[in-house]
């Protein structure tokens, strides 16, 4: 038996027709995301933000862009600025208004986002209480699409 054979396999953040598909910084921003990379994620995606995109995108990305700096204010202690960057990011994904966007499943993201970010909204001023322990979302792309 090779070693592993018996170790359970998690399932890829995205596929190479997403690495063919999207911006290479779009794709670096989702593993450094996923690595808990925060601030790192921020600057791939805004580097992407930045060029010549459509508005649709620029308005997804600044949203990406302002969830994963909500993470970072929590890593460096700051409730206050993770909950103006949470609320923020929330309202362009209402604005965008799209179930997917560049294959992400943003219900399912927006749902992530809430369970562990919905505490800040709980008291008027998040730094009276403590940051409980929080699952941060896991960014998985969904199959390639036409659109978004």
């Amino acid at each position: 038996m090779r070693y592993n054979e018996s170790m359970p396999v998690a399932a890829p953040f995205y596929t190479d027709e997403h690495i063919l598909a999207y911006p290479i910084e779009y794709i670096a921003g989702i593993d450094l995301y996923n690595a808990g990379e925060y601030h790192a994620a921020h600057d791939a995606w805004e580097e992407l933000w930045m060029g010549p995109v459509a508005p649709d995108e620029k308005l997804f990305l600044q949203a990406m862009i302002q969830s994963a700096v909500a993470f970072h204010h929590l890593q460096i202690k700051r409730p206050g600025a993770a909950r103006r960057m949470y609320l923020m990011s929330k309202e362009k994904f209402a604005r965008l208004n799209q179930t997917v966007f560049m294959s992400l499943d943003l219900d399912d993201y927006q749902s992530q986002l809430d369970r562990a970010l919905s505490w800040l909204l709980s008291v008027p001023d998040p730094r009276e209480i403590e940051q409980p322990t929080i699952e941060a979302p896991v960014i998985c792309l969904c199959e390639v699409t036409g659109s978004g």
